[in-house]
């Protein structure tokens, strides 16, 4: 009894009612050995079962990897992660139709890590597209109001305005054509390779998907790495006969000198400075009219307060608005105006060395002298104050009687104000629409000495920034979800902003020298990009769309969140601080056509692109480190310092080495270690891609996962042969097969060579 007592109800298989059984029951000494000898030997066997059952589970065998599991859900894996990761707000309907492997493999303990691969593809792909062509229109047909509010103008000067509105007309029709092709199009959410030269589908960036690799293991919690592949950003439709967009622009920027005979040559920075001028302005006015209503609807309260604070804010404003105008290219572009006009020298180009400066003068001395009025007034309006809350008396006006003698001091505060604060808005008006004329005169003047050539290399310019723009959205939502908990990271992204590192694989011979060409102009333009996240009205799918707003020299992607994770936000990002990006490029040719540019050709269109694009990621460290404390970054395995990765980074890039691929692993790597967005392209972003990507998973296994040596060639074969990146191929080509041959992967670094029976050839 004692025995059983103290034993069996240790015993999950035998139940309390039972062992009560046992105690009104005589026992003799052999029974109970028998019996307890009989339950040793059940609960030994059900204990073994248990323990080989959880063995298979925990352990399987090494050779069984990889298998397929289809995707548990139609979301991506970061709209719902497990419990040890950050919990990602959802991202519907921005990334689809996703493509998941699972593998597992050794450890260098022996033990085994679970890798989960998913592959998406992004809405964004032609929602960002669309967005832009309707942008374009609208600039375009906003240009082509402001040349004809320029007035009459002599017969030269006339005719050229009608050949640059009717240019400006044929892009604009264009691009409606395209917009509406695009609106027909259903079904996949991505350009697949052999489409990159289809007219309708060249705003479209090739490819684009993002691909997530998550990690499980029994020494780490588990992390995911991001990378989002992307064709090279480049105008396939329009070719590469003449070159891409980098030797195009310098070759016709030459060409425009030779035709400043016919008008006025403004060289790039003027141009680029007239627009400033044209956007200041056109931001400045409403914000000038707005705050003098503000002003008005103070001295209606007879808020002495709020007239101070809005009087402030509207003296700061106008000393902008006077500091964007002063600047000579504004007086020499009004006067070669005026000598445009009929009858003013129109049998020749206006010169203007010598310019009289009266009637300019004299419209800033009237916005300077309206001005002092206002604030006068409202100075004296304040004076008033005490004695208005006392008694009704008359004050006699002493310091303000040569500029406000018509008003009564005792009236009301907005009878008094008013006048004033009409007279300097008419006064500002003046003022913008005689610079708003010069400047459009200017840039007239860019656009006459550059038809057609300088209206195609826009279209064309047009054409890269709308790929590399739509790729480079997808990467930050796709960032943004995933670091929405990490206060570091989102401490980093208002204070500094984010590096975006694009990989490029291109070689620097033939066409995809050209490619390379308009890919660099492309990710160079990035920098005229901002973003601001904002609160959605709704978690309506349709209200979580990124929006972009703004004009060719400046757009701001608008990154809606649902209101909860809106919340959760920084201070400053939830009053709309504008987050800075910065996008850099490093390239380096691994095919066979690199072979040849290596040993008969030039590569200092590469070293050139990698030796600058080194100086951006190196001042974009100086500052983080200076405003960001280094526990805001993300910790890894390797503890390699990020400033000695950057020295050997810039050692390699000044080195002359064939192929030099370190320069690519160790820009991915300080990527990473930057909390920055990753991307690989090559002409497709199917083969050469699939072989970059494949490799950094694998390098990042064994690095931060302790991958066992012996399994990291098997690991890659394997993620080569039946992951994701196949399953991309498949998507594009209808084929299984790398389009490679043995010829050109003889050339190849052998870590970019695929397993046997995976490549071949196909039409790609």
């Amino acid at each position: 009894k004692h025995f059983f007592s103290s034993c069996l109800p240790a015993s999950p298989l035998i139940s309390s009612s039972a062992l009560s059984s046992f105690s009104g029951v005589e026992m003799t000494l052999p029974l109970i050995f028998e019996t307890s000898l009989k339950m040793f030997v059940i609960i030994s066997n059900v204990s073994w079962w248990l323990i080989y059952c959880t063995y298979l589970f925990l352990y399987p065998s090494p050779f069984s990897f990889p298998f397929y599991t289809p995707p548990p859900s139609p979301r991506p894996p970061f709209a719902s992660p497990p419990p040890r990761l950050s919990p990602l707000p959802p991202a519907p309907l921005v990334f689809k139709n996703p493509i998941c492997k699972v593998y597992r493999f050794q450890t260098v303990d022996s033990k085994w890590m679970l890798v989960r691969e998913q592959m998406d593809e992004c809405t964004l792909s032609f929602s960002i597209p669309r967005q832009l062509l309707n942008l374009y229109i609208q600039e375009d047909m906003r240009r082509i109001h402001d040349l004809r509010d320029l007035g009459d103008l002599s017969p030269h000067w006339d005719n050229l305005r009608k050949e640059v509105t009717s240019r400006y007309g044929q892009v604009i029709a264009a691009y409606q054509e395209t917009l509406a092709e695009l609106d027909k199009i259903t079904g996949p959410s991505f350009k697949p390779s052999c489409s990159k030269a289809q007219r309708y589908l060249e705003f479209i960036p090739i490819n684009l998907h993002t691909q997530r690799m998550r990690v499980t293991c029994p020494r780490k919690t588990d992390a995911f790495y991001d990378v989002v592949t992307v064709g090279a950003p480049a105008a396939h439709f329009q070719g590469f006969k003449g070159g891409g967009l980098r030797r195009l622009l310098g070759r016709h920027e030459a060409e425009k000198k030779s035709t400043a005979y016919q008008c006025i040559y403004y060289s790039p920075e003027h141009t680029a400075k007239a627009q400033e001028v044209l956007n200041s302005v056109g931001q400045l006015q409403p914000l000038i009219s707005g705050l003098a209503d503000q002003l008005l609807q103070a001295a209606q309260q007879r808020s002495a307060p709020s007239l101070r604070e809005v009087l402030k804010t509207l003296a700061e404003k106008t000393e902008q608005f006077v500091h964007a105008l002063k600047d000579e290219l504004v007086k020499s572009a009004l006067l070669a105006l005026h000598a445009a006009r009929p009858g003013e020298r129109a049998d020749s180009i206006p010169c203007h060395k010598e310019y009289d400066e009266e009637e300019w003068d004299r419209v800033w001395a009237d916005v300077a002298k309206s001005l002092s009025c206002v604030i006068a007034m409202v100075d004296k309006l304040q004076e008033q104050e005490p004695v208005n809350n006392n008694q009704e008396q008359p004050i006699s006006d002493h310091a303000l009687a040569d500029v406000i003698t018509s008003h009564n001091p005792s009236g009301d505060w907005r009878e008094q104000l008013c006048p004033l604060v009409v007279r300097l808005k008419d006064c500002v008006e003046e003022v913008v629409k005689r610079a708003k004329r010069a400047m459009t005169f200017v840039l007239l003047q860019e656009a006459a000495c550059s038809i057609p050539q300088g209206l195609y290399l826009k279209q064309r310019r047009d054409v890269v920034f709308s790929q590399a723009l739509a790729a480079l959205a997808c990467g930050f939502v796709m960032r943004l979800y995933a670091g929405m908990e990490d206060r570091g990271f989102l401490k980093q992204l208002h204070l500094v902003g984010l590096v975006a590192q694009f990989e490029s694989l291109l070689s620097t011979y033939s066409e995809e020298i050209g490619m390379l060409e308009d890919m660099e102009v492309g990710i160079s333009d990035l920098h005229r990009v901002a973003f601001k996240i904002t609160q959605s009205k709704t978690d309506e799918p349709c209200d979580l769309q990124p929006v972009v707003i703004g004009r060719r020299d400046h757009y701001t992607v608008e990154v809606p969140l649902p209101p909860l994770a809106f919340q959760t936000l920084p201070d400053e990002m939830k009053e709309g601080k504008v987050l800075q990006i910065y996008p850099v490029l490093f390239n380096v040719g691994i095919n066979e056509q690199q072979t040849i540019a290596e040993r008969f050709g030039d590569i200092s269109l590469q070293e050139r692109i990698n030796q600058r694009n080194f100086e951006i990621l190196d001042g974009y460290y100086k500052s983080l480190n200076d405003k960001v404390p280094p526990e805001c970054l993300p910790c890894f395995e390797t503890q390699t310092d990020l400033k000695e990765l950057l020295e050997t980074l810039g050692q390699n890039v000044i080195t002359k080495k064939r192929k030099n691929v370190e320069i690519l692993w160790l820009a991915g790597t300080i990527c990473r270690r930057l909390n920055g967005i990753r991307f690989t392209s090559c002409k497709s972003a199917k083969d050469r891609t699939s072989m970059s990507v494949t490799l950094e998973q694998c390098a990042l296994l064994r690095d931060e996962h302790q991958l066992n040596k012996d399994y990291f060639i098997r690991a890659l074969d394997c993620m080569r042969r039946e992951g994701c990146r196949i399953e991309n191929v498949q998507k594009n080509i209808k084929c299984r097969k790398y389009a490679f041959n043995m010829l050109q992967l003889m050339a190849f670094p052998k870590i970019y060579r695929p397993p046997e029976g995976t490549y071949g050839k196909v039409d790609s």
